[in-house]
């Protein structure tokens, strides 16, 4: 993923984030379980953050090494859709399964960051 790419993915991501985060504070409050509008919250919350990441990381195109940033980005954005979606999944259909899914979003977003550490490592 390119740094205007990442860019974008980024202001995407935040959008969703807190659009989902508002209708799980508003919409799901009176639905769900308090544990679960909690998972929901940790979805929105690591998606806010990496969202947050991913325009770091196109802000500072030129300035890290390109191929281990654009790996770091295209695995946040990757980590972001199944960690988080598996949280909303799990909290909107009660699907207990769908958590066995999470783990492998967060590998996928503490890989993200270990790309982000070498790309800085690796910047001139």
């Amino acid at each position: 993923m390119n740094a205007r790419a990442a860019r974008l993915v980024g202001a995407l991501l935040g959008f969703v984030g807190v659009a989902l985060g508002a209708f799980g504070a508003h919409g799901l409050k009176a639905r769900v379980s308090p544990e679960m509008l909690e998972i929901f919250r940790t979805g929105a919350h690591y998606q806010l953050v990496h969202a947050v990441v991913l325009l770091v990381v196109g802000a500072l195109e030129g300035r890290l090494e390109a191929r281990w940033a654009r790996t770091a980005a295209l695995l946040f954005t990757a980590g972001v859709v199944v960690f988080s979606g598996s949280l909303y999944a799990l909290v909107l259909t009660g699907v207990r399964q769908l958590g066995a899914v999470t783990p492998l979003g967060g590998v996928l977003l503490l890989s993200g960051w270990l790309m982000l550490a070498l790309a800085a490592w690796r910047a001139r």
